[in-house]
């Protein structure tokens, strides 16, 4: 038969694959152009904030105290403690945190409403500011 494929012997096999196997030549390929990543910074944190209670002579001891149970999470001994530095120094830090929060605690404190532990009831909020806390 014309053109008929005959088997390879194992010589003939061993002498096609090493014509064809390429010399032992390391492979580069070319290096991709990465884009510049910015510097990563640490992530800023935001800046915190004081709620502060401003003494006044018409709310009470009672009054303050249950507000700061309330709204700032303080146990009855620790609001006690700041009523009574609220009443020796004219103002005390209350609550410090971020200033979403921080606003959220004066606007909760100025609605707390009239304070009717009172002997006649004081119907204006007790005086709450929020300032940022120093760096």
């Amino acid at each position: 038969m014309v053109g008929a494929l005959k088997p390879m012997s194992t010589q003939q096999s061993a002498e096609a694959d090493a014509a064809v196997a390429e010399p032992d030549v390391p492979v580069v390929k070319p290096k991709r152009k990465r884009k510049s990543e910015p510097k990563k910074k640490p992530p800023r944190r935001q800046p915190r904030y004081h709620v502060i209670l401003w003494n006044d002579d018409d709310h009470t001891y009672d009054y303050v105290i249950e507000t700061l149970c309330r709204f700032c999470g303080h146990t009855p001994e620790k609001a006690f403690k700041l009523a009574q530095e609220i009443d020796k120094t004219g103002r005390a830090v209350v609550w410090t945190g971020s200033m979403e929060v921080a606003e959220l605690k004066r606007d909760q404190i100025k609605g707390m409403g009239p304070d009717f532990y009172a002997a006649l009831p004081v119907k204006y909020p007790l005086g709450v500011h929020i300032e940022p806390m120093p760096q």
